[in-house]
């Protein structure tokens, strides 16, 4: 009998172990959200399940499409009935009236001033702190009230030395931040700062991903703001400002382009010493994100400096991954080797490692109006659609889930997984960009119904079991972002309430003696001692916008996005010319290397003066593809290049070797610089060396 009763025992436990698992993570019934749309979640344990001839047993939950994949009219969504008419948007917010009305239907102007006044205090406690205890170091520990830089200790803790590199991160990604706060002193003491502080001549290796959105992004921004003459923001002007911080964005995308040397497929390396290049020990495996992100920043470079190097690198990586789609389903993996073009990662989601690849094809788009990038956009969008988004049609009516975007094999599209992460709380602000409200709506309230739950977003969710599946939260402001770009959409005083939530479940939870920490568990509320730079730029930026609807970015007559990393740059029309094509009118690009370079469509001279002793890495290009003065014409004229130094020689050689024709624009337009020298290419001399 003694058997049995230990067996009962240990039954016993186990239910009041499930009981508590069901409690703690909000498994069971709601914890009091009364929410305005209303959503039914079915979300039904998935099982294994086989009927006796071995088909699928089907539901209308998002659980049916984890086994049932095969036919691929099947996966997006339930339809609703013929006799059930499309509401408008605007008509979600109608469910359930009376609460609504109650609580949402309204945001008091008074209230509207107090959260502004909030979430400008949230940035100076952050900002303020930082600049006294932290600066000039990256980022601030806003619980030891002390600085954080690259942990040189330990080169492989890429969690903070991909994005730490030594040149006071923090203060570079917030200038744009205190020029939305009005607060114009602050801004050009900042500004000053960076000039005379910061470097780039760093022994620092970063993630090109990382450094590019947060430090190249934010230098362009903030002298793009500088130098316009329409002062969409006041008279901002800052006396002897000479494009210091555009030299400044230049000399760091120049130590970034070592990433896309050597490989294959014109993807770059993830990460890139700023002083040494490429590490002899970098891996050849990079997330889609990483290296087809770059294109909004290293566009807008180069065509502010009238040089095409650095978006001619940028989209041939967009380009690369593109071509590398599934031909099934048009989707993209997670994960490609650089040097194979093979997938290493099958995961296609909207998350980690995937997200701005697509925000920025729709962003590049709208900032040069390249018809390509619009091309493969919708194309992806039409995937995304059709391969990742589960549940019913319509968001608030029809049988079967609301609609929810899940991970899923590239190939097959086939659920991979049963979480999501909180970096795709960003889709929704994209879906507003691209005209798709309904769905962003819907989106949106899934991810904020999280939100209410824990008072943060956890890093991932498993949507299967309605619970967290990693716990912390890093401050992160996809959420946010979203929400103001739905405000500024619908102007439905809705999203002023999530706003105001959300800035006080910062406030509560967050906040310490020197700032506010990332959330470690967002059940139980413990911290980590780290305040990431992106709480600044960008969650402090868009909660603050969201209440200040007098902002000069709203009333200017000038139109703006934001990058990726918040920081805003104006839809211009200079930025849709390309002066280096008016220069070097090529008309059609050879897609393969000819036999015989003097074969060409276009037109190179080179003259090599004074270096040309020294370059044995010459003996790399065919004997007929370079002779010291041998000039090829072809489209109706002829470029002269003249070259000074080996690391000039080397750049235009690599790339003209690597592309041939569509190049030759970028060896004419590096000698329309009037300061071609070695200080203005610091980081290339060690990359003759490697080709000797």
């Amino acid at each position: 009998m003694q058997w049995r009763s230990i067996v009962v025992g240990l039954l016993v436990l186990r239910v009041l172990l499930n009981c508590a698992v069901w409690l703690v993570f909000g498994l069971g019934p709601s914890w009091g959200f009364d929410f305005p749309i209303k959503f039914t979640f079915n979300l039904h344990k998935i099982e294994l399940l086989k009927d006796g001839d071995g088909a699928t047993v089907k539901t209308n939950a998002w659980s049916q499409h984890m086994y049932d994949n095969r036919n691929p009219q099947a996966n997006t969504c339930s339809k609703i009935s013929g006799n059930s008419p499309k509401k408008s948007y605007l008509s979600f917010f109608q469910e359930g009236r009376d609460e609504y009305e109650r609580k949402y239907s309204s945001f008091p102007d008074a209230l509207k001033v107090k959260m502004r006044g909030m979430a400008r205090d949230m940035f100076y406690f952050g900002y303020d702190n930082y600049m006294k205890f932290a600066f000039p170091e990256d980022e601030l520990n806003p619980i030891a009230c002390e600085g954080r830089g690259p942990d040189v200790l330990n080169p492989s803790n890429i969690n903070i030395n991909d994005v730490l590199g030594n040149y006071s991160l923090t203060l570079i990604d917030a200038l744009d931040t205190l020029l939305i706060l009005g607060n114009v002193t602050e801004f050009h003491r900042a500004v000053r700062l960076v000039i005379e502080t910061v470097s780039f001549d760093k022994d620092s290796t970063v993630q090109v991903f990382e450094a590019n959105i947060r430090i190249l992004g934010s230098l362009i921004s903030a002298h793009i703001l500088l130098t316009d003459p329409r002062n969409p923001f006041g008279d901002i002007a800052l006396k002897d400002y000479d494009n210091e911080l555009l030299h400044m964005a230049h000399d760091l995308a120049v130590r970034l382009l070592p990433a896309f040397e050597n490989t294959s497929t014109g993807i770059p390396y993830p990460r890139v010493n700023l002083k040494k290049g490429v590490p002899p020990d970098s891996i050849n495996e990079t997330c889609t994100a990483g290296a087809g992100s770059l294109l909004v920043e290293f566009g807008i470079l180069s065509r502010l400096i009238g040089d095409s190097t650095f978006e001619w690198v940028a989209r041939r990586a967009v380009k690369a991954l593109w071509n590398l789609r599934s031909n099934e389903t048009g989707l993209l993996g997670n994960v490609v080797n650089i040097q194979t073009g093979q997938w290493v990662g099958r995961q296609s989601g909207l998350g980690a490692g995937m997200d701005s690849f697509y925000e920025y094809l729709l962003k590049s788009y709208i900032l040069f109006g390249e018809k390509e990038d619009n091309r493969m956009f919708s194309a992806a969008y039409e995937s995304i659609q059709s391969h990742l988004r589960r549940g019913r049609e319509a968001c608030n009516e029809g049988e079967g889930d609301p609609p929810l975007y899940v991970n899923v094999n590239m190939f097959n599209g086939q659920i991979m997984n049963t979480w999501i992460d909180s970096l795709q709380a960003f889709f929704p602000g994209l879906q507003v960009l691209n005209g798709d409200v309904e769905n962003a709506i819907c989106l949106h309230a899934f991810y904020y119904a999280i939100w209410k739950r824990f008072g943060a977003l956890p890093e991932r969710y498993n949507w299967q079991l309605q619970a967290p599946d990693i716990l912390f939260y890093p401050l992160r402001p996809e959420l946010v972002e979203s929400t103001y770009l739905l405000y500024q959409a619908t102007k439905n005083p809705f999203y002023l309430h999530v706003g105001m939530d959300i800035l006080e479940s910062l406030e509560k939870n967050a906040k310490v003696r020197c700032g506010y920490a990332t959330l470690h568990h967002v059940v139980d509320k413990s911290k980590e001692d780290r305040m990431e730079s992106f709480f600044l730029s960008e969650t402090c930026k868009y909660l603050y916008l969201l209440f200040d609807e007098d902002n000069p970015l709203h009333k200017s007559e000038s139109k703006y996005i934001f990058t990726t990393e918040g920081h805003i740059v104006p839809v211009d029309q200079r930025f849709r010319e390309k002066s280096w094509e008016d220069q070097f009118p090529c008309e059609e690009p050879i897609n393969k290397p000819p036999a015989n370079i003097s074969n060409t469509k276009c037109c190179l001279t080179i003259i090599i003066r004074e270096a040309h002793a020294q370059m044995s890495f010459l003996d790399l290009l065919q004997e007929d593809v370079l002779l010291v003065e041998e000039e090829y014409n072809g489209c109706g004229g002829e470029v002269t290049v003249i070259t000074d130094t080996v690391e000039q020689v080397y750049l235009k050689l690599r790339s003209f070797k690597e592309n041939w024709v569509s190049m030759i624009p970028v060896v004419f337009t590096l000698d329309r610089r009037t300061s071609c020298s070695v200080g203005t290419y610091p980081g290339l001399t060690n990359l003759s060396r490697s080709f000797r």
